[in-house]
């Protein structure tokens, strides 16, 4: 092994003890909007690995590379759906209505309305 992958491994390590520590102290009511809050972060992770991917230089480097990638960007479109479910709870019902009986919503407000007990025409 050499000197730079125990280096590398070490601060994997360590920032993986990091982040278990500082997710775990973070209260269950400020975890999404903090996760949402982290969306930019999670676009930085996404440049990081398309940078990353441009210095593979074998087929195991371009997969791996490829799946960073694809996890990287489900993780940035998933951190906006929550997002959007989230901010269409705040909305009053009656917007929520009118948003879902014009479609610019999507399903969000209808599942929000849904789950709250509300009946939406």
């Amino acid at each position: 092994m050499s000197e730079a992958f125990i280096t590398d491994l070490t601060v994997f390590v360590l920032s993986l003890l990091v982040g278990f520590e500082v997710i775990s102290k973070v209260p269950t009511t400020l975890h999404t909007p903090l996760m949402s809050a982290a969306n930019s972060i999670h676009g930085i992770v996404l440049a990081g690995t398309i940078l990353i991917a441009a210095t593979a230089d074998d087929v195991v480097g371009y997969v791996i590379a490829f799946v960073a990638c694809v996890f990287a960007a489900m993780n940035v479109v998933g951190g906006y759906v929550v997002t959007d479910r989230m901010l269409e709870m705040f909305k009053p019902p009656a917007a929520r209505a009118a948003a879902s009986s014009a479609g610019t919503s999507g399903n969000g407000s209808a599942r929000a309305a849904a789950s709250s007990g509300e009946v939406t025409r």
